[in-house]
């Protein structure tokens, strides 16, 4: 097993809204990211995994718990040190129109960690923005314009050169294709594969897509209302899912050919609760077709069920 990049132990945010009102978006949730791999999160609008992402990059502090980068506690390091690391860390955000400043040219954008770490000027500052262009399919020629002079996808591949300015070693890719043309994503994809091979890169790939998320990952974490509900290799998680709620959206995927493959449809009840209120117990329990008593007393343990395969439900004691 490769030595893990990026270790999570026990990490919650939670955002209080109002005196009495909090919004666990991240609730407790561990595992690792081996260096080298492309780790894939996936879950419902509001699960939690983009404020995941977030958190872990720094861009908005945790609650509790630990974040561990190449055996760093990032909470502990200092000033100096953390600055060190946040280079080592960066994203891609999801709205390639919303990320990037309308008023700055693209050379500039892509430049500004090229800036801020000071790592080059002149001649050799232009070159590294053109060589960065380059590497993401786009024209030196692109530096002196403005972002509202390209397409989503040309934009979110400015975001990706911006975001490997620094020679970044982990990136988090924030839902990088939602919103992009269909015909644009496999393109996106394909490309973040080349760059991970190309710069020995690490990513922690949030989607909603499943699909999607299968062909670029080697493992899967499945989130639902702030809690993680299972985990594995990406083989193992399509053929062989564990938990009700990975179940159910696996059976969601379209298939090419429905007559050839045969699947029974799992369609939940309900809409998902309120992360302001969340079940007790199971927080899938509302919905779950297999929900026993005790899931609506107790929250299940997150442990290993099978080897390398992790999950949080009752049916598995």
């Amino acid at each position: 097993m490769s030595e893990a990049l990026l270790e999570v132990k026990n990490l919650k945010k939670y955002f209080h809204i109002k005196k009495d009102q909090t919004v666990k978006s991240v609730d407790d949730i561990s595992f690792y990211i081996r260096k080298g791999e492309t780790f894939g999160l996936v879950g419902e609008s509001g699960s939690g995994k983009s404020t995941l992402g977030k958190t872990i990059v720094g861009l908005q502090s945790p609650s509790s718990g630990s974040i561990f980068y190449n055996d760093q506690d990032f909470g502990k390091l200092d000033s100096k040190k953390r600055k060190i690391v946040n280079k080592e860390m960066q994203i891609i955000f999801q709205d390639p129109h919303a990320s990037l400043n309308p008023r700055m040219r693209v050379g500039d954008i892509i430049a500004e960690g090229i800036d801020a770490y000071k790592l080059a000027k002149g001649a050799e500052r232009q070159n590294r923005i053109y060589e960065l262009l380059e590497k993401v399919g786009l024209s030196p020629t692109h530096a002196k314009r403005y972002p509202h002079e390209f397409s989503g996808g040309q934009r979110q591949r400015i975001g990706i050169a911006r975001a490997l300015a620094v020679q970044p070693k982990f990136i988090v890719a924030d839902e990088p294709i939602s919103a992009l043309d269909v015909s644009i994503q496999a393109q996106v994809i394909n490309l973040l594969d080349d760059l991970k091979e190309q710069e020995g890169l690490t990513y922690l790939f949030i989607a909603h897509d499943l699909g999607m998320v299968k062909h670029i990952s080697d493992r899967i974490g499945v989130m639902y209302l702030g809690k993680m509900m299972e985990l594995s290799d990406s083989h193992e998680l399509f053929v062989n899912p564990l938990h009700p709620y990975t179940q159910a959206l696996l059976s969601a995927i379209p298939v090419a050919n429905p007559k050839a493959v045969k699947r029974e449809r799992i369609v939940l009840g309900g809409d998902p609760p309120s992360p302001v209120n969340p079940p007790q117990g199971c927080r899938f329990s509302t919905r779950c077709p297999h929900a026993m008593e005790i899931c609506s007393l107790t929250s299940p343990e997150w442990k290993e069920v099978q080897p390398n395969h992790w999950t949080a439900c009752h049916l598995y004691k």
